[in-house]
């Protein structure tokens, strides 16, 4: 058996993050402030966000410089390592090779600190000394706490409510990061209060935490605002993943035929994928990209693409991005991190554009698949994970079928160690594939923001 593990030097870690906007074919469509209909400029956006990673927003540069103190905090798990999944091809019986890009290995136990990292030094840059933020399965709340440590900045969690009962223990991880962590819809803004009137027990969303970080911030002089996916510049900062998986690919001798991988707001998806469609679209080789989502809050394959705000209480600028209305409330399954009414953007204009396809999974089956994995490469992977697991284990076995040996790249984006009640619910039997609601669907996407042509 030839060697499973890809590892980079140190001195191969990526110096600059790629931004995809410079090789788009047709551009973006533009942010609009909801209140004038037009183009937001760099002050609309100056009460969330330090100048820095506005600028990152708006970018059309295709490298921009990775500070050499983030690059230095990067190398307590970077560059993460690539594996060969040998006796998961065993197990599937199939000819295709699989090779993973695996995340855990973070502090935090995800790829949400790529991210988290740089967004917390530049506001520590600004004299910024407090953040907030919203968090779904509480990867990303926990990835934020962990940077905040670093460049001493409190951060204020606001965690959707079925997640926040879900995961205790990312709650304490937050916690031990020296966070604090508030189930949403809370009493503590106006947007929380206005839901628990309607409802006391609601089960929160990601839009109605946004809204309760967002009011934080715009509300408070000495707070700035950070999200942890759907923006150009928290998909910018996830790319130096696909960057490391073209070296380490090379290194094995393959290049993908597939690559594959988890979306709920798009930042993993786009880490793992952008490098390698930026080099498509600059005349390289054609590759297929598979966006999996969950059928539960499918937003690639049910959504509709048109401007939408990007959080419930409607305080956001208006982006146009595949939606499931800013007022849907998805079911409570266990994939948090997935549970996004809407899709990033970037990530939303390449499904139009056909550079890369989408496909939605119930969790029963994505569970089969991460155990299914679990047992043959011996990482447990997150609920969110496992949708790209079922994605890249049904790519080998459509190449069984096919008799194709194509090589499958997807991003294993995070383990599922605070996760096992999820797990202990599935060997039980009592994991259901929920449905969304169709009525609340339609009166959601009835409900988009009217914008003129």
């Amino acid at each position: 058996m030839s060697q499973t593990k890809f590892l980079l030097d140190e001195s191969k870690m990526p110096t600059h993050w790629y931004n995809i906007a410079a090789d788009l074919p047709v551009a973006l469509p533009a942010v609009l402030h909801p209140g004038t209909m037009q183009p937001v400029g760099p002050d609309d956006l100056a009460p969330l966000f330090p100048m820095e990673l506005i600028l990152q927003e708006v970018s059309t540069e295709r490298e921009i410089p990775i500070p050499e103190p983030v690059r230095e905090v990067f190398k307590l798990w970077r560059p993460a390592p690539l594996f060969r999944a040998h006796r998961l091809e065993k197990a599937l019986g199939t000819p295709a090779k699989i090779y993973y890009k695996y995340e855990g290995v973070s502090p935090a136990g995800s790829h949400k600190p790529n991210t988290a990292i740089p967004q917390a030094w530049y506001n520590a840059q600004a004299g910024i000394k407090k953040l907030t933020t919203e968090t779904g399965a509480g990867q990303w709340g926990s990835s934020l706490s962990f940077a905040g440590s670093l460049f001493d900045i409190s951060v204020q969690v606001f965690q959707v409510r079925v997640s926040y009962d879900q995961k205790p223990y990312r709650r304490a991880l937050m916690e031990t990061y020296g966070a604090t962590c508030v189930a949403s819809p809370s009493n503590l803004t106006n947007s929380g209060r206005a839901i628990l009137a309607k409802d006391p027990h609601h089960p929160g969303s990601l839009g109605i935490a946004i809204s309760e970080a967002v009011e934080i911030a715009a509300t408070h002089d000495d707070t700035k605002y950070a999200l942890g996916s759907v923006l150009n510049h928290v998909l910018l900062h996830q790319t130096i993943v696909g960057q490391e998986a073209m070296l380490q690919m090379e290194m094995a001798g393959d290049d993908p035929d597939v690559i594959v991988g988890c979306t709920g707001g798009g930042s993993n998806f786009a880490g793992i994928a952008f490098p390698f469609l930026g080099q498509q679209l600059r005349g390289g080789k054609k590759r297929r990209i598979v966006a999996v989502e969950p059928a539960a809050c499918p937003s690639l394959t049910r959504g509709k693409y048109a401007y939408d705000f990007g959080d419930t209480a409607h305080l956001t600028p208006l982006t146009k991005m595949h939606t499931l209305g800013s007022t849907f409330t998805p079911p409570g399954f266990h994939a948090g991190g997935l549970r996004y009414h809407g899709m990033a953007p970037l990530v939303s204009h390449l499904k139009e554009l056909d550079l890369i396809e989408a496909t939605a999974y119930h969790q029963n089956t994505c569970f089969e698949a991460g155990v299914l994995f679990a047992r043959a490469e011996g990482i447990v992977p997150a609920p969110e994970a496992n949708h790209a697991v079922r994605g890249a284990i049904n790519e080998a076995l459509r190449c069984k079928a096919e008799g194709k040996s194509e090589v499958i790249l997807f991003n294993l984006c995070g383990h599922g160690h605070f996760d096992m009640t999820a797990y202990q619910a599935y060997f039980a039997g009592k994991l259901t594939d929920q449905q969304y609601d169709e009525a609340e669907l339609a009166m959601a996407l009835s409900g988009l923001p009217s914008v003129p042509a």
